[in-house]
């Protein structure tokens, strides 16, 4: 019926590139969420610096919180930067392994079909 001839995989360098640029988006976001956070402990909570970053790094990582949030405003800060930290977890675990399990998805696909070299 219809011939289909799939793509190649790419060559080892260049999926290590793209790897590379998926880990450097990876880590864009957690860094963007842990100014984000530290920004928010420290201008809502009124937090030191220090003390917000922490705060947000182990908030972030699933950790808890360190400091107890005194006011309503600052609970309410830690609630939703909580639940997005989970949310941020995920997606940025799904940036980082997207192209390992594309290129191994592919790699199957061209097994199954007898196109491997």
């Amino acid at each position: 019926m219809f011939e289909h001839r799939h793509a190649p995989l790419l060559p080892r360098f260049v999926f290590l590139r793209r790897q590379l640029r998926f880990a450097a988006l990876s880590a864009a976001i957690v860094l963007g969420a842990l100014a984000a956070g530290a920004l928010g402990y420290h201008e809502i909570e009124g937090l030191p610096w220090l003390d917000a970053l922490l705060n947000a790094a182990m908030i972030l990582t699933g950790m808890g919180p360190v400091d107890r949030m005194q006011t309503s405003a600052g609970k309410l800060f830690a609630t939703a930067y909580a639940l997005a930290s989970g949310v941020l977890f995920v997606t940025t675990v799904a940036v980082l392994f997207a192209p390992l399990i594309h290129r191994f998805l592919h790699r199957f696909h061209l097994e199954l079909d007898g196109d491997v070299q």
